[in-house]
């Protein structure tokens, strides 16, 4: 019943079938790359080495030094982590436009356990590979890939405005 309550809510709103498509594209394409993402992080955590000179140089020069220094799963997984948070972006902004408000809402705190989890991978990198960054990492993309697949399911119910 509720889902459909939703449903009916954005015939009120108006979403045109070409937002509705945007919008669902937009949450595959993000949850997607957070699954590959995932596995790419389980690599480097299992197998890559940290360079010791990239210990002790804070978030933004993590992030830097993992680009350009590091092992190539290291720097596939940080180019991976900065395209994601700019796809997160754009759906949060496609949720505000099509006024969906699961989508927002889904979308937003998606962004924010994404945020988490790059800010602990340059913990990770800043540390020198400490378990409790990796951890953190894990379980916020988890939320982030839970938050996606969840728009996914929800979006599936939502049927646009009829012409």
């Amino acid at each position: 019943m509720a889902i459909n309550g939703v449903a009916a809510g954005q015939r009120a709103l108006g979403m045109s079938p070409r937002q509705l498509a945007a919008l669902r594209g937009n949450t595959f394409g993000v949850l997607a790359m957070l699954i590959v993402q995932f596995a790419i992080g389980i690599v480097v955590n299992l197998y890559a080495t940290i360079p010791a000179g990239d210990r002790g140089s804070g978030i933004f020069g993590a992030i830097g030094r993992a680009l350009t220094n590091g092992p190539a799963s290291l720097a596939t997984h940080a180019g991976l982590g900065l395209l994601i948070v700019l796809a997160a972006i754009a759906l949060v902004v496609r949720s505000i436009v099509a006024r969906h408000a699961v989508s927002i809402v889904l979308s937003v705190i998606g962004l924010a356990a994404i945020a988490s989890a790059a800010l602990n991978g340059a913990r990770f990198v800043a540390d020198g590979g400490a378990a409790s960054a990796s951890l953190a990492m894990a379980l916020s993309t988890a939320v982030a890939m839970l938050c996606y697949a969840l728009g996914l399911l929800l979006l599936g119910f939502s049927r646009p405005a009829p012409d």
